[in-house]
């Protein structure tokens, strides 16, 4: 049986940067990116540029072209599954639970909901699907909205049916986003675009997606709470160790360990994976961090969009930095130091933030 392995935090850390392809040696394709990441989160916000570029421009640097994203995405060899973006063989992993939708067992509240507001609105499920099968692939203001019982919600999905019948459809597996960006986005019935794999039983299916998001993360919990499209933990995946100065019970991609480390500055999306486990972010990092552009402007402390900054193996900053297109300029208001930078620290980021500059195509002020 496999022992424990004891990490510093220094270890924890570079085996997470090394995880998500953060370190001098960078990647260099798009696909082989989003395969080893495993999935790219998406979120509308383009105060600097949509997430989903930012976080392969950090690997790929300026030879990424977002063109590149959207043509893989309308040549289906990257699928977009519940607002994250992931490369079109790790559909299999998801087909087996789609099928059992709403799920297995005893069904929470939630599901109860889900299932019967479907089963109300059949007809309205059959209108979609018949008009994809018609005419798809078609973006949503095509599609009818003939639904009988709306949608009932506290927050911002109130009465958007449409919407929240093709999530739902979605997770049933008879409808997929077959290309397309953003508001463009292609909807189509799910069999003309996830690949024709051999169907993956549940409980493997999960087994296997564990494996691929600790390969992702590099350390990660082996329990966490419940998120409904991708957790945070990894059960049994990889092997078991202790993190110093963390507490939790934690699993490693034992590839990822023993490695030799060399760093680099990066420039990070909000929505990056590397920080998406806050928790983690807190303990193993060390890293005060909150996205402030819910917050009104005068209780900011680091901006409305900032960017955290790695340096190395540690998170050290935020730029404070936006994206004006109609000027033609990117402005920086701050680069927010967490630790004192040295001139090498300084010059590193510099370049970074100039990089960024010229890839956006908009001049540095």
């Amino acid at each position: 049986m496999t022992g424990v392995h004891e990490l510093s935090r220094a270890d924890a850390r570079r085996i997470a940067v090394r995880a998500q392809l953060l370190t001098k040696e960078r990647p260099t394709g798009l696909l082989e990116t989003v395969r080893r990441l495993s999935l790219v989160q998406l979120d509308p916000t383009s105060a600097v540029a949509p997430s989903a570029d930012l976080v392969l421009w950090s690997r790929l640097g300026s030879a990424y072209s977002p063109q590149e994203l959207r043509d893989a995405l309308d040549e289906q060899t990257v699928i977009q599954l519940r607002g994250s973006l992931r490369p079109a063989e790790d559909i299999a992993l998801y087909r087996a639970e789609m099928a059992a939708w709403p799920g297995t067992g005893e069904l929470r509240d939630w599901q109860e909901y889900h299932r019967d507001w479907v089963m109300t609105n059949n007809a309205f499920r059959r209108d979609i699907l018949e008009r994809l099968r018609a005419d798809g692939p078609l973006p949503a203001r095509e599609l009818p909205d003939s639904c009988v019982k709306p949608w009932a919600s506290s927050g911002w999905n109130n009465n958007k049916n449409l919407t929240m019948m093709l999530d739902l459809l979605v997770q049933r597996g008879e409808v997929a986003v077959a290309g397309g960006w953003g508001r463009d986005r292609l909807w189509d019935l799910a069999s003309r675009v996830y690949p024709d794999d051999v169907e993956i039983p549940v409980e493997e299916a999960r087994r296997l997606r564990d494996q691929r998001r600790l390969s992702a993360l590099g350390i990660a919990r082996s329990r966490g709470p419940d998120w409904a499209v991708e957790p945070l933990d990894v059960d049994q995946a990889g092997e078991p160790a202790v993190v110093e100065g963390v507490r939790g019970r934690w699993r490693v991609d034992p590839a990822l360990l023993g490695q030799p480390f060399a760093g680099r500055a990066a420039l990070l999306s909000p929505f990056d994976r590397l920080l998406h486990d806050r928790k983690r972010m807190n303990d193993v990092f060390e890293f005060d961090y909150h996205l402030e552009m819910y917050k009104p402007a005068a209780k900011r402390r680091w901006g409305y969009y900032a960017l955290p900054i790695l340096y190395g193996d540690r998170l050290v900053g935020k730029l404070d930095a936006r994206a004006d297109r109609e000027a033609g300029v990117f402005r920086v208001a701050a680069v927010h130091e967490d630790v004192p930078f040295s001139k090498t620290m300084t010059a590193a980021v510099d370049r970074e933030i100039r990089d960024l500059a010229r890839w956006l195509d908009l001049e540095l002020v």
